[in-house]
């Protein structure tokens, strides 16, 4: 008998606490996983990064939303890295990764 997950092609969601961007911005995170889709608010995408605090258990996990285009490019950029350490940062009016 064919198991579902032998021939499926669903993606997981990435579990975790929902955190605000600006909460996170200037504290070390570690990038665990991401997923980036249509965003369901505007015509844009919508960029999920899961994540955990580099001071706090790797068990915590969290998850925040984003249609930062910056942050975005980053991570279909160098996604495939994760796990990484990271700070977000603000910049005038766009958020990065450093």
């Amino acid at each position: 008998m064919k198991r579902f997950a032998d021939f499926a092609d669903e993606t997981h969601g990435l579990e975790g606490r929902k955190e605000r961007l600006d909460d996170v911005i200037n504290r070390q995170i570690v990038a665990t996983g991401y997923r980036i889709a249509g965003s369901k608010h505007n015509s844009g995408q919508c960029l999920t990064l899961q994540f955990y605090y580099a001071d706090d258990p790797p068990e915590e996990l969290h998850i925040l939303f984003t249609g930062s285009q910056v942050l975005t490019e980053q991570m279909r950029k160098y996604g495939d890295e994760t796990p990484f350490l990271t700070t977000i940062r603000k910049i005038d009016k766009y958020y990065t990764l450093s």
